[in-house]
């Protein structure tokens, strides 16, 4: 352990971001620089933070639960400390959020008079409210796309009806998807995106219940979704809308040709059922924090990272150090060097909130109760969103190249210039090798998809997540502080400080030159 210790001291010495003479600057100084308040973010401090958050004391920080409420007080008391006002005009931090945890709904449903059985052949997908629906035609609109190259819906109406549509998208003659225009696919037939994206669209269009064929996906799930084992929703007014994920043998029994038809078409099939709900409501925070601007003051750079994490299964703790233990306390740095700038006379142009979000485990709720419900800031007048999940570890796929490295993801796909100031920090200052390999529009692991960041991204705000790969630790009772290697924890926390800054201080907000 010692000789380790040795080492990532020298490679903290031989890559550290800024300079060995300003290592020693002293903080409170009129002559300050940029480089001075990243140097103040150093590895013993994010390590004491982390070795408290990452505790048992915490419990995992699972979404609700009373580890979760203590990692909240920890996160309000330390911007108290800081003299770093609450972003909220009550002025407690806590920006409430309205969550509940779903029971397996009641349900008896029949299509043609069959009975079929719930878990079984469908799954209810959403939170409906309690109900009789019956209905003597089902509309099929083969894709479910309402897109400029092709649409499902043409010279059909849906309102009031049940909408019975499948999974993928169609393809031209050349063997091209026919959206996309190219052998890739688009959002349309995307794992990620597809079973949201064709529901809004048949809701838009008034449909009163949906039923989605996806034969490579329904065990999954029905295992995910069916059983009542915890699965959380943000509290919505119940949708006067029904979802049902259905399997092969309910799909054929309303359209015996679903496999091979694309035709959109009225079908003489006839659906009836009577659905129960079953939640439990209860209510976790967002803690959030903000430095105003000093010219800029409404205009926000938010920094995010997600407060929860899996909390306690069979009675072991999951501590969550590196997920997202580290993005959590590398907040908590930045925070403090942005502070101490302001301090000094020093404080940056735009104004920082610091939002530490909750349940992204459960789904990014907290993320997207912030964007989709109730923004405290106007998301227009949001320039871009720095998210930091899972920077204190080594990818093993680096461990025998350069470790020196950092994943980033999204940096380009709203913003050209955004990407072009974050090469240009990291170049400036801290010479890490950024790596872009998780951001290809066609990585398997749909990393863009799978923290806070995404839903600033799908709100045409520019995004960069921050991100060092998953490990053998990832999601598991091993993921604890002793193995965070801090050396790379604190020149990550730094790039991230130096690009927040520039953001923050430079004349013109940058622009969206790639919106969706």
């Amino acid at each position: 352990m010692k000789k380790l210790f040795l080492l990532s001291s020298v490679s903290a010495m031989l890559f550290s971001c800024g300079t060995s003479q300003n290592q020693t600057a002293t903080k409170n100084t009129k002559n300050a620089t940029v480089t001075t308040y990243a140097n103040s973010i150093t590895s013993a401090e994010l390590k004491e933070a982390l070795y408290t958050y990452a505790s048992d004391e915490f419990e995992g920080r699972n979404t609700g639960a009373p580890g979760q409420k203590k990692a909240v007080e920890y996160l309000k008391n330390h911007y108290v400390s800081l003299g770093i006002p609450s972003a909220l005009p009550n002025n407690n931090y806590f920006q409430e959020v309205p969550l509940q945890t779903l029971k397996t709904p009641s349900i008896d449903l029949l299509v043609n008079g069959k009975s079929f059985t719930n878990i079984e052949d469908y799954v209810s997908v959403i939170s409906s409210p309690d109900g009789t629906f019956d209905a003597k035609e089902i509309i099929y609109v083969g894709y479910g796309i309402d897109d400029e190259k092709f649409s499902s819906y043409a010279n059909i109406d849906v309102k009031g009806k049940v909408v019975l549509f499948k999974a993928g998208e169609p393809k031209n003659s050349d063997g091209n998807y026919t959206v996309s225009g190219t052998n890739e696919t688009s959002k349309w037939s995307n794992p990620r995106q597809e079973f949201v994206a064709k529901r809004e669209v048949a809701e838009k269009k008034g449909a009163k219940a949906i039923l989605f064929y996806n034969a490579d996906t329904y065990n999954y799930v029905a295992k995910r979704f069916g059983g009542s084992h915890g699965r959380m929703s943000l509290v919505e007014d119940p949708k006067d809308l029904y979802y049902f994920l259905i399997n092969t043998e309910l799909a054929k029994t309303i359209h015996s040709t679903i496999a091979t038809s694309d035709k959109t078409e009225p079908l003489n099939s006839t659906i009836e059922f009577n659905y129960q709900n079953a939640s439990n409501t209860f209510t976790s925070e967002n803690v959030v924090a903000i430095i105003k601007g000093s010219e800029k003051p409404e205009e926000y750079i938010v920094v995010s990272a997600h407060l929860d994490h899996e909390g306690i299964k069979e009675g072991e703790i999951y501590n969550g150090a590196d997920d997202d233990g580290s993005g959590t306390v590398a907040m908590l740095e930045i925070a403090e060097a942005f502070q101490e700038a302001a301090k000094n006379g020093q404080g940056p142009k735009r104004s920082i909130v610091f939002l530490h979000v909750t349940g992204e485990e459960k789904g990014l709720l907290g993320s997207r109760y912030y964007t989709d419900v109730s923004p405290i800031f106007p998301l227009a007048n949001t320039v871009a969103d720095l998210n930091i999940d899972m920077i204190g570890r080594t990818d093993p796929k680096r461990e025998k190249t350069n470790r020196n490295y950092l994943y980033l993801i999204g940096s380009d796909k709203l913003s050209t210039e955004l990407h072009n100031i974050s090469e240009e920090m990291n170049n400036k200052y801290c010479n890490i090798d950024l790596d872009y390999t998780f951001n290809a529009d066609n990585d398997p692991n749909r990393f863009y998809y799978r923290s806070d960041h995404y839903n600033f991204a799908k709100n045409n705000i520019p995004v960069i997540f921050y991100f060092n790969g998953t490990h053998a630790d990832y999601h598991k009772p091993s993921d604890t502080p002793d193995k965070i290697q801090y050396d790379l924890l604190e020149n990550r926390t730094r790039l991230i400080f130096y690009t927040a800054w520039e953001l923050a201080n430079r004349e013109n907000r940058i622009t969206v030159d790639k919106a969706n």
